[in-house]
């Protein structure tokens, strides 16, 4: 599961130490699929739910703390096991890995348990849906502050896919906001891989929609019989490389940048050929996302500096715990 550093202007826990959480995520996430992992194997009789604290550097595996599943049966077959683990890309990265305290947490993982799966491929994708929604509160919330994360989040699909899809190793800003010469800026989906800065512009607006390139600045959209004049995505691609390349060149960072048009559910006709620039509709788009997905690549140092330097800017808007939970007290 790649990793949600920013989303839009919400509070990030990467922001406060971003030599920490990329590392901590990705064990923490390892730790808890291999608790629940072993309790499905093993069969015991499971009951119900434990909520405990998410401690990421304490994450046994044969005494489990906490519950996931009804009782099933004993001993499950190992014929699946070759596609059990979550994630096969190495913790291990080029950051220093000097073990630092972990600071008290605040979060739960807490998922809703809606059917028995018998397959080691269904108990990953309950766990990595539930899993989906830790990694929200994780994005959005420190210790001492959090953000309210607006619901439609939760229902989108495309973040979804990327962070499930898209390995460990990848760090992902979802149209972040930064704060450039005292004005808040949306960026477009920026997703930082170990070697790679892929920029992507979003078009999915009508199903089976045909965008058509042309001018500078407007293309054709076709929908059905309908023509409709729209505002070049490429402005806005432009407008975030732009940026993220005057913050990457003020920090001394040397990482290609690659742009990308994408539509999941519509057509893209372009008819030239755009140096670093990607066109991907609903007919290329499982072959894109299963390329991206091949790295096993750790994250490199060169990543955290771009994470870092996009970082700097970000806008942020969160509200101190205690006043939250004053508010949530006045409200009962």
């Amino acid at each position: 599961m790649a990793q949600l550093v920013k989303l839009q202007d919400y509070i990030s826990r990467y922001q406060i130490d971003l030599a920490r959480y990329p590392t901590q995520f990705i064990r923490l996430k390892k730790g808890q699929w291999e608790r629940v992992k072993y309790q499905w194997q093993t069969g015991g009789d499971i009951g119900q739910w434990e909520h405990i604290e998410v401690e990421a550097e304490e994450v046994p595996i044969e005494k489990s703390r906490f519950s996931f599943l009804k009782k099933l049966l004993p001993n499950r077959a190992k014929e699946d096991e070759k596609n059990e683990d979550v994630e096969s890309v190495d913790v291990s990265t080029e950051l220093d890995e000097d073990y630092i305290p972990e600071e008290e947490t605040t979060l739960h993982f807490e998922p809703n348990i809606v059917y028995n799966p018998q397959t080691v491929a269904e108990l990953k994708h309950m766990f990595m849906d539930q899993f989906f929604h830790f990694q929200m509160k994780w994005a959005s919330s420190t210790l001492r502050e959090k953000s309210y994360v607006d619901p439609k989040f939760m229902r989108d699909t495309l973040l979804r896919s990327l962070l499930q899809t898209l390995p460990d190793s990848y760090l992902i800003f979802y149209r972040p906001i930064l704060r450039l010469k005292k004005a808040p800026i949306e960026l477009e989906i920026i997703i930082l891989t170990p070697t790679e800065c892929y920029i992507v512009k979003v078009l999915e607006e009508e199903n089976q929609a045909v965008y058509i390139g042309g001018g500078e600045r407007f293309w054709t959209k076709k929908v059905g019989k309908l023509d409709k004049k729209t505002l070049s995505p490429i402005i806005d691609l432009n407008r975030t490389e732009t940026i993220v390349t005057r913050l990457f060149q003020e920090e001394g960072i040397e990482i290609p940048i690659r742009k990308v048009i994408l539509s999941r559910n519509g057509y893209i006709d372009y008819p030239s050929t755009v140096y670093g620039l990607q066109f991907i509709d609903k007919r290329k788009f499982p072959q894109w996302m299963e390329q991206l997905k091949r790295s096993v690549s750790p994250m490199k140092h060169m990543q955290i500096r771009a994470a870092q330097a996009i970082l700097k800017s970000a806008e942020t808007t969160s509200f101190h715990r205690d006043i939250w939970h004053v508010e949530a007290s006045k409200e009962q």
